[in-house]
């Protein structure tokens, strides 16, 4: 294996040390999966991206510490601006990531980058065995199901901020993760939002743009508007900006590189 450039990015934010890091590793060939999730292990963050060039677009793969996963908001964010501040790619036109959820593209509006990702609605559902005990959580307005994680809806924004999972219990559950969200008591924001993910790896992603793929729907019919803007309550805090447009979603957000290098 040939050097390999490399990047961390904090992503939706526009400060470092906030928002969500992300390693962004570029591939000059194709490489093998137990070694892209060794270096993904090493990065010990909640995704390290993997992209290489295929033909006019470019293939991505997302790796937790532990798995490989299907879909990643905050890391795709990471890629799109290590493509255009490293002036691999142009930003006036759009960039298109074939992954394991199909063709996600970017664009850049100025200011924000934008992430063109698959609504996952969430269905009502029973809460999961020890679901509820391991969130430390009574009495949910509700709780339903995607393909990938629980929703579980409360009532004040400070019962999202206050909680404290116990993660053991909570990697039981038989899901990806669990999504926590209330309205908004900052009128800055629409709603706010933690993402837990123990069963691969992530106690606690910082800001998890796929599951705002399904917090964008769910909002949006609660509110009756189709723009909202969130914020991420997690210990480092982020921003996005989202709207619905059918059956798709647009996460906006920022994004800034804290570091470069190279795998050796």
């Amino acid at each position: 294996m040939p050097r390999v450039p490399c990047w961390q990015v904090d992503a939706f934010t526009d400060r470092p040390f906030t928002g969500n890091p992300a390693a962004v590793c570029w591939l000059d060939e194709e490489a093998d999966s137990a070694w892209m999730q060794a270096v993904a292990a090493e990065m010990n963050l909640s995704e390290t991206a993997f992209v290489r060039r295929l033909g006019e677009d470019y293939e991505l793969r997302w790796f937790t510490p532990a798995v490989e996963v299907d879909l990643c908001g905050h890391a795709t964010l990471a890629t799109a601006h290590v493509l255009w501040t490293a002036a691999i790619a142009e930003r006036d036109a759009p960039l298109r990531f074939h992954t394991r959820s199909g063709v996600l593209t970017c664009t850049w509006d100025g200011t924000y980058i934008e992430l063109d990702f698959p609504v996952l609605p969430a269905s009502a559902a029973s809460p999961g065995e020890g679901l509820l005990e391991a969130l430390g959580v009574q009495s949910p307005q509700f709780v339903g199901r995607t393909k990938f994680d629980y929703l579980v809806v409360l009532d004040k924004p400070e019962r999202v901020r206050s909680l404290h999972p116990d993660f053991q219990k909570l990697s039981a559950v038989a899901t990806r993760g669990v999504i926590v969200t209330a309205p908004s008591d900052d009128p800055q924001y629409d709603f706010i939002s933690r993402f837990f993910a123990p069963a691969v790896g992530i106690d606690e992603d910082p800001v998890c743009g796929s599951a705002h793929c399904c917090l964008t729907a769910f909002w949006a019919k609660q509110l009756r508007k189709q723009a909202l803007t969130a914020y991420q309550a997690s210990s480092r805090g982020g921003v996005l900006r989202l709207r619905l447009n059918g059956d798709r979603v647009t996460l906006g957000g920022q994004a800034v590189t804290v570091w470069q290098g190279e795998l050796l």
